[in-house]
């Protein structure tokens, strides 16, 4: 079994796995001489074009250059799909607005059509009001006309 030590905060750790799983996962280093790159730059193949390597670049800092504007790629392909999500939110907007003056025109119609109907029906009922009067007045002067023995 590795050795254990027990870190700052009472924490143990198996030094021994430690080591082996760090070996595992990190390639072991080369020499100090090819630390920096020769005359072919670290060319990924997943790097932007907008950026190009350059040569005598330190390995650690190829890498570290190479993280880095990877990272910024990502965020700026998330901006650029948030720009794309805005675009459809715009859309489904201008959609939705369309069919609120759609709906405010059939309402302007419908207010029309009822005031129109108001219109008949009030001038339905004077006229009934009016024929009304025309016939109480009527069946008083037919009825004044009997009582005084008048005829026509």
């Amino acid at each position: 079994m590795g050795s254990i030590e027990k870190l700052h905060r009472g924490v143990e750790v198996n030094l021994a796995q430690l080591e082996e799983d760090i070996g595992t996962t990190v390639p072991p280093a080369k020499p100090l001489a090819s630390t920096t790159l020769a005359s072919t730059p670290l060319a990924s193949p997943t790097l932007p074009d907008y950026v190009e390597p350059q040569n005598g670049v330190p390995r650690v800092g190829a890498l570290s250059a190479e993280a880095v504007v990877r990272d910024y790629e990502a965020a700026a392909k998330e901006i650029e799909a948030m720009g794309a999500e805005l675009i459809d939110a715009a859309k489904k907007c201008e959609a939705m607005t369309a069919e609120v003056h759609n709906a405010i025109a059939y309402m302007r119609d419908t207010a029309k059509a009822y005031r129109e109907e108001a219109k008949k029906i009030f001038k339905r009922i004077e006229d009934c009001a009016l024929f009304t009067e025309n016939v109480r007045k009527t069946c008083e002067e037919v009825k004044r006309k009997m009582v005084e023995g008048t005829t026509y």
